[in-house]
């Protein structure tokens, strides 16, 4: 049966601090992630009781005393994408750390609407915005004052006056395609490829495909640079065009995991057989992608790290105005599984 206390209000902070045997302070302190100097046994101790209680953060109220909307917001190229809900997942565990909710945008990957994101008029509704930018860079960004804390993620040139959370785009495309050549690959299709330079993520990512073949001395072939956009039936369309103009290939290097499982899906309609015909390496390292048949071996970014830095970078900025920015890029590493060779 419920007490009267349960039924006339909801458990307090002191109410955890009174069960747990410790100040009111501590447990503020672990509740806002301040706990350096408090013990694992107390921590331990304060988190049982929060869950014994069912004590939750009056979060309306957290934001009120702080002079906070309490909300972030995520702009993203679109919502239904493998890559990018895994993002909106990891920063949303990480801004709830801090008091704060994330509410995604789909900027469609129109600059249009990202310039809309970064309108004022759209900014007074959030603390702080994190831009996965598509199509704006330096150029247009350049003259953009904006009134909220702002994180830009992606390779597109960014003025040093923004925060920047990148990767390994070059490194990561130069690795996987050492291994393949490594594992026997001679021919090498890029599926998602950029064929006319630029800056951004295609680019960046062909230009270490380019400069893995000229140090391995295996000639660039025009004809395998294959531009695509980012979903499943683009990869399925790319690699069905190869095979329908009898364009020879014996591996795919996929600049996402989205379009590496497409691609896969056409090489297997026609009867080849991965890895033995055709090995595969997609790009993002994303939970569908691990747990496809067979599993794909893909490009991993430091996700964990893009996660705390973009994070930190964006409190640094709400906490203190005069927080420097900073450009970091995330390490990327080869996961070989089923769909490359042992």
């Amino acid at each position: 049966m419920p007490s009267a206390r349960d039924e006339a209000a909801p458990p307090t902070m002191s109410d955890v601090a009174r069960l747990a045997g410790v100040s009111v302070m501590t447990v503020s302190n672990v509740v806002n992630g301040k706990d350096a100097r408090v013990s694992q046994a107390m921590r331990d101790r304060v988190h049982e009781v929060i869950s014994e209680l069912g004590y939750r953060v009056n979060m309306p109220a957290r934001a009120l005393r702080l002079g906070r909307i309490g909300v972030v917001a995520l702009a993203v190229p679109m919502l239904d994408d493998l890559y990018y809900g895994e993002v909106a997942q990891r920063l949303a565990d990480r801004f709830e750390d801090h008091g704060l909710r994330l509410a995604v945008e789909s900027t469609r990957g129109a600059l249009t609407r990202e310039l809309a994101v970064l309108d004022d008029s759209r900014l007074t509704t959030y603390d702080g915005v994190v831009l996965a930018a598509a199509a704006g860079d330096a150029s247009v960004l350049e003259g953009l004052q904006p009134s909220t804390p702002l994180v830009i993620l992606g390779e597109r040139s960014v003025p040093d006056r923004f925060s920047q959370v990148s990767m390994d785009n070059r490194g990561g495309a130069l690795r996987a395609t050492m291994d393949l050549l490594r594992l026997g690959a001679r021919r090498i299709a890029l599926i998602g490829g950029a064929t006319d330079g630029g800056e951004g993520m295609a680019a960046g990512r062909t230009a270490g495909h380019l400069e893995a073949l000229d140090g391995a001395g295996v000639a660039r072939a025009a004809e395998l640079i294959v531009p695509a956009g980012v979903r499943p039936q683009d990869g399925y369309a790319a690699a069905a065009s190869l095979l329908d103009a009898g364009v020879a290939f014996d591996a795919l290097l996929c600049v996402t995991d989205a379009l590496a499982l497409g691609a896969m899906a056409a090489v297997a309609a026609r009867g080849l057989r991965i890895p033995e015909d055709v090995q595969v390496i997609g790009w993002d390292d994303t939970a569908v992608g691990a747990m496809a048949t067979p599993a794909l071996s893909s490009v991993a970014p430091d996700n964990a790290a893009a996660a705390e830095v973009t994070v930190r970078l964006l409190m640094g900025r709400i906490e203190s105005p005069s927080f420097p920015p900073e450009h970091v890029v995330v390490s990327t590493e080869v996961r070989h599984r089923g769909t490359t060779r042992r």
